[in-house]
Parts: C-alpha cells; structure tokens; sequence
C-alpha cells in the first residue's frame, strides 16, 4: 500500500483544494493519523500562510505544525534553479516529506498553484516531485471556459505526459465542467483512458468560485469601515451603484456586492434598508470608490445598525474597482466552514470514493529514482555513526566533500595531510567547514606512526618487507589509512581522487584481506537511472574472471543490492541471450550462471543475456519469455573489465545517470577507491556507502 498521493494540477486555478479536502475527509475515516504536504508555497510564510495548508490543518485540526507542511517558497525554488541547485531542491524536498511520514499513517500531497514560473516547468516539476516521492498521482484540470474536446484533450494529455515519465495516475478529475457537457466528457475520458484508471467530471460549482468579503477587502484594498465580522460573507453576484434608487433596488440579487461613488448616500441608504427588509435578498456588503466616505450623518445612521454591512473605501475609481473584483479568484479559506463542507460533499458526490479507497489500498510503488536512493543512503549512515578516514585530505574535492558531510552531521571524518596545509586549501575554498568537527593526522609526524610501522612490519615480515621498508610504507597514506581501519581507529577508508587503483586497494589486500570464502575482490557501481536503481558489476577491478570468479562476483553483487534495499534478479550479460550463441565468452558466462544456480538456488538469475533484454521488458520477453529477470533485471554482470568499464562510462554520459561507487566487495573491512576524474558528489556517495558498510 502506498503512504502517498500526489495532486497535480496542470494549469492554474483547477480546482484542486476541493480535491484535497475530499481526499484528507475521505481518509481520515479510514486512519487517524493522515498528513499535509505542498513542496512549494507561493507566499513568505511570515507575511501570509498558504490558504491550502491553512484551511486544511484548521478544518481538520491535523497536529502538523504548519513549518513541516512544505519544503521551499516560490522565491526559494526560482533562486535555486537559477544558481543551478535542482538536486538539492529534490533532497530537500524528500527530506521534509520522510520527516512527516515517519509520523502519520498517510499523506496527501498537493502540487504547486502555477501561480509563476510557467505551466511547463511547473508541470515538469510537479511530475518530478511525485516520481521522487513515490506517489500515484491524481490529475486534475480545469474545464472553465473550454469545449468538451479541449477538455478531454486535456485529461488525455496529462495522462500520456504522467505515464512517460512512468508515474502511475490513479484517478483523472475534469473539474469546473458546464453541466450540460458532463455527460459527454466523462464519456469520451472513459473510452479513451485505460480501465484501471478511475475517471471524475465535477460540474462548475457557483458557490465554490464566489469569493468571500474578506477576499474582496484584501484583494481591493482600502479601509474597512463597517462590519469587520461579516467578512465571511459570500458574494455570489455584484452590481455598480450608478443609477436612480428604483431602478437600482430591482437589480439586487442573492448576496449582491454593491460597488459605487462614496458620495452617493442614496444607494449606500437604499442597500442598507433592502438588506433589512424581507421584501428584498441579502446583501453582501458595500464598496465605496473614489475616495469619498458618506457625510456625517449617514455615517451615524450606520454605526446604529444593529447588523451592519461590511462596507470598505477606496481610492481608485469604480471602474477599476470593479474590474479587480471581476478578476478575483475565490479560495476556500479557513473561516468558510459552509464553503468546505460543500467541497468535501460535492467530491463524494461526483468522485468514487469506494473505488479509489481501493486504489490506494492495493496500489504498490514501482522503481526507486536517485534522489529517493540517496535520501534512504544518508539515513541508513545516520543510524550507526561511522567513523571514516579520507587520506587525500589536502584535495580540493575531498575538502568540499568534507564540508558537505559534515554540514549534515552524516559521518565522523578522518583526514590525513599538515593541518597548515589543510587549513590554507579550506580558507582559499572559502568553504564553511568547522575543523573542530574532523580529525586531522600527519602520517609522518603522528603518535600512532611507530605502533602502525611495526604492527606492517608483523604482517608483511614474511613477504620480505623489512623495518626500513616498514617504515617507508608507513608514510604513505594510504598504507596509514588502511592500517588505522585494519586496528580499528576507523571504520573504514575512500581514496583514489589522486592516486591509482592500485595504489589504493594494494594494502588492503595485503593485510586487510578477503571475507571468509571469498578469494575475489571485485566491485559494484549503484547507477542511479532516471527511473530506477541498477547495480552494475565488475566494472572497476577484475580484467578477465573466470567462471568460478564471475560466479562469485555475482553472489557478491546480489548481496551488496539485498543490504542496500534493491531486491536482485541478476542478468549475466553476454553477447547472446539463452542458447542463441555460442563461443568461449558465451561459454563462459553459461557455466557461471550454472555456479550460482548450485550455490544460491535462493537467487533469481539469467544468463547468458544480452543487455537490452535484461532491461527492456518488451525485448525481454521475446527472447525469454517467462523469465523472472528479463526486462527487469537489478544486478547486472559484466563478463569482463573492458565490457563493464565502458558499458558503465557510456551509460552514464548518454543517460546522465548518477554513478555511485565503485564499491568493494568481498574485504573483511571497508576499503573503496574513487575514480581520479570524481566529483564531489562521487566522493560524498563513496563515504556514504562505506560508512554503511561498516555497519554490516
């Protein structure tokens, strides 16, 4: 079940608060415990909170402070996709929404107004949103104004557009509809969208578009000078005040706004006496334009009502005064409770709720996206502290990665270089980093030097290192590095911005050294595609395995994705697919899928398998149909360094996917290498994903 649904509108003005609050009633007969969450508000939150939010949590009484309800102001967003920042829009976005889902047994989430920024790219964000929150979406647009066809044309293409970017739409809601077109669009939207999609055509609600007094004031301005608790008046209908008493008193309507001259006492007298008297309907209120009040003595007649009208004055003249009410857009607000109760009723009347209460209910997320990946990486490091040491500490990435990690409070940091040295390199960064917050050791000078030199000297004596050699070793920093993980003064290493492979790994397996029944190290890459999470491997250490190795890297591989939450269907990738082919390379890879199949019968696996069927649902069924892994495979493994490494490379540039790692796989203790064209977020990952190894 998901915890999550997704509003999304896709023009302004659809509609879409009569949606959220029938889905927040709807819900809470079901569960106690349902949250509110808009990525984005229009408003500074301390000039003026989001009628949406405020209506909701007041109607509602949700304990959700009105802080957590939303991520980021329209002003925050705008500046940060300026400067380029779309991914910490993203990782902050997910974070404030974890925080409320932690506590709530459900969550309605509400897209953006469209009140700026372009219906494309708040569409675009929208959709992006929902896809990174994991929720099904439901769409809503607006049919003021349009043809049955533009409507139509409209659900359907917010549909395809939600369903290409494969976000699953649970239900499509035309709202604002002519009721003489309702019929024919809730039709032709039946026939042209898929059956298990739940379709809804609201008809254009009067009372739900006309606006509130209080809306009128704040949208006109001016000054109140009667009836400030009346301001919940609704006004359904207004007139100008320009005309002979007689034939103004006839044009008066149910709940009419009268807008006219302040001078004229005659009208502002008569809609008083129509509003007291039962021979006439309600007014609403009065707008007195120009700048001109009544005379002394009407305004006393006034203030000795016992019901007063609310009754505000203006600068302006009328006629802009009445094209700014003209153009008012009414919102349902908290101090409207009638107007809630009749969003909340005609939802329930028009949508069916049975029907999507099941939705929901059996509805199950597909994928994991990138960001969501990372999110779930950082809090798994923040559950057991990590200790890790960086022994390139003097590199300008490492230093900025340093600052990030330790801004979030992820990690605890070790670097290894001269503080001076290290100190300068972060003044000239300007980066905000607070060197209290890390350890920094000088190899050559450290205390712990000696103690490391003959503790190499122990283990590596009978493969010819002497002390003088002993004591050189221990200079460099990576042997430094990986010794303080082998003695336990940190949990483990990243290195590689600067130095080789190699370089990196070689003390590792040296004196760190393989797992219990492994005699392999290999690695894995976690490629953050667009709309998933795959785990690539070996595409870092191995050049040519054999079978037995490449069985190996396989059980490695479908462990390393079980303990990071991605469920393994393991493709062993070759030139041809299931018995098409043959050849040493295919032969290869067809006897270490049947190594796997005899060690870890638990595993589902395929091999050998071309690529583009292991992850192409279509291709994957034609040329294995039934299989369990093809067209969806989640760890793929490379027959050989040249095929992986340039597989993994080729992905990423045409995809713009986020490779993570590589990873090590198969040390008794965490040791990774970064690749020297990293960048700081390779190396933010890599500390991430080795202080979750540590956790084991």
């Amino acid at each position: 079940m998901t915890k999550s649904i997704f509003i999304a509108a896709t023009e302004p003005y659809t509609g879409k608060s009569l949606i959220s609050l029938g889905l927040m009633n709807m819900l809470l007969s079901k569960a106690q415990k349902i949250g509110y969450f808009k990525p984005i508000i229009s408003d500074e939150p301390h000039l003026k909170k989001d009628s949406h939010i405020d209506t909701v949590l007041n109607y509602f009484e949700l304990p959700v402070p009105y802080s957590d309800t939303y991520a980021f102001t329209r002003e925050e967003v705008m500046k940060l996709s300026e400067q380029g920042n779309t991914d910490e829009i993203i990782d902050t976005i997910i974070s404030k929404y974890k925080k409320i889902e932690e506590n709530y047994d459900f969550i309605v989430v509400e897209g953006s107004d469209f009140l700026g920024g372009g219906v494309a790219y708040e569409f675009n964000a929208n959709a992006s949103f929902a896809k990174n929150l994991g929720a099904p979406v439901a769409i809503v647009i607006s049919g003021e104004g349009k043809t049955t066809s533009q409507i139509v044309n409209g659900v359907i293409t917010a549909y395809q557009n939600f369903e290409a970017q494969e976000i699953q739409v649970l239900i499509a809601i035309a709202n604002k509809v002519q009721a003489e077109q309702t019929d024919d669009v809730k039709q032709l939207i039946q026939s042209q969208l898929p059956e298990k999609i739940i379709t809804a055509v609201i008809p254009d609600q009067q009372d739900l578009k006309s606006p509130t007094m209080r809306e009128i004031y704040e949208r006109v301005g001016g000054k109140l000078l009667f009836g400030e608790d009346q301001l919940s008046r609704q006004v359904d209908n207004f007139i100008t005040g320009a005309m002979q008493v007689p034939n103004f008193l006839v044009r008066i309507k149910e709940n009419t706004l009268i807008v006219t001259p302040g001078d004229r006492a005659d009208i502002v007298i008569a809609a008083l006496q129509a509003n007291l008297s039962n021979s006439y309907p309600k007014v609403a209120g009065i707008v007195l334009t120009g700048g001109l009040v009544p005379e002394e003595p009407v305004m006393r007649l006034i203030n000795g009502l016992q019901t007063q009208l609310p009754i505000v004055a203006v600068e302006v003249g009328t006629f802009l005064t009445t094209n700014q009410i003209g153009s008012i857009q009414s919102r349902i607000s908290p101090d409207n409770p009638k107007k809630v109760e009749l969003a909340i009723n005609t939802f329930e009347k028009y949508v069916d709720v049975k029907a999507l209460d099941e939705k929901i209910i059996t509805f199950k997320p597909e994928g994991i996206t990138p960001h969501m990946f990372q999110y779930q990486l950082v809090k798994r490091a923040r559950r057991q502290r990590k200790h890790i040491v960086l022994p390139e500490g003097n590199e300008d990435r490492i230093l900025k990665a340093t600052a990030r990690l330790v801004s979030q409070d992820i990690v605890d940091l070790t670097l290894l270089g001269d503080v001076n040295e290290i100190t300068a390199s972060v003044n000239r960064l300007g980066l905000n980093l607070d060197l209290s917050k890390i350890t920094i050791i000088n190899p050559a000078t450290s205390d712990r030097y000696d103690d490391y030199v003959h503790t190499l000297y122990e283990l590596r004596k009978n493969k010819n290192v002497n002390m003088e050699m002993a004591r050189d070793l221990m200079t460099d920093v990576s042997y430094f590095g990986t010794m303080m993980v082998y003695k336990n003064q940190a949990d483990g290493m990243v290195s590689g911005a600067i130095h080789t492979t190699q370089h990196t790994i070689r003390p590792a397996l040296q004196f760190v050294k393989t797992k219990p029944g492994i005699s392999v190290v290999s690695s894995v890459f976690f490629m953050c595609l667009p709309d998933r999470v795959s785990v690539f491997g070996d595409c870092a250490v191995n050049p040519n395995p054999t079978a037995s190795e490449l069985a190996e890297i396989a059980i490695s591989s479908a462990e390393s994705s079980l303990s990071f939450g991605i469920e393994p269907r393991i493709a062993m990738l070759s030139y041809s697919s299931g018995t098409s082919g043959q050849g040493e390379d295919v032969e290869k890879v067809r006897q270490a899928t049947l190594i796997v199949k005899e060690k870890r019968p638990d595993l589902k696996i395929e091999g050998p398998i071309q690529y583009d069927a292991a992850v192409d649902p279509e291709v994957g069924q034609q040329k294995l149909p039934g299989s369990e892994v093809a067209g969806q495979a989640s760890v793929l493994i490379f027959p050989d360094l040249n095929t992986g490494n340039n597989t993994y490379k080729a992905v990423q540039r045409e995809t713009g996917a986020l490779a993570i790692g590589p990873m090590l796989q198969g040390l008794n203790k965490p040791v990774n290498d970064l690749s020297r064209g990293c960048t700081v977020a390779d190396i933010f990952n890599t500390v991430i994903i080795t202080a979750i190894q540590a956790q084991g």
